[in-house]
């Protein structure tokens, strides 16, 4: 367990988890209407009209949207099974704790900052950091 954190911090930080992962679900559930992603843009194509070209690039927009939620539903399906195992708040690149303000910024942050600017940079960062 991340010793950095504080148990109510924790707590906290499990909520803020909890809670976007609902606000996401409920965002997908009302999006979609209980449709699959393809049914629904399934029917964005089919629909009568004569702005074609607006509803493609409307379908795109919400295929990109709901991607990103995906990726975030997965992120944070992953930072709760990191809490769960005891490995949560901790670089998975070089095991250096994750500051307390990044995870409150961004609950399901995976690297600490240099780490993931690295990253970003497209750059490794020495493991013996």
């Amino acid at each position: 367990m991340s010793r950095h954190l504080t148990p109510e911090q924790l707590v906290g930080l499990e909520a803020a988890l909890r809670q976007r992962q609902r606000e996401l679900g409920g965002q997908q559930a009302r999006h979609r209407d209980g449709r699959s992603r393809v049914e629904q843009a399934r029917e964005m194509l089919l629909q009568d009209g004569d702005d074609a070209p607006q509803r493609d690039a409307d379908r795109e927009i919400d295929l990109a949207v709901s991607d990103r939620e995906v990726v975030e539903l997965a992120a944070i399906g992953q930072a709760l099974q990191r809490l769960a195992d005891g490995h949560y708040g901790r670089c998975v690149d070089c095991g250096a704790e994750v500051p307390l303000a990044r995870l409150q910024l961004e609950p399901h942050a995976l690297r600490c900052v240099a780490c993931e600017s690295a990253r970003e940079r497209g750059q490794s960062r020495p493991a013996s950091m």
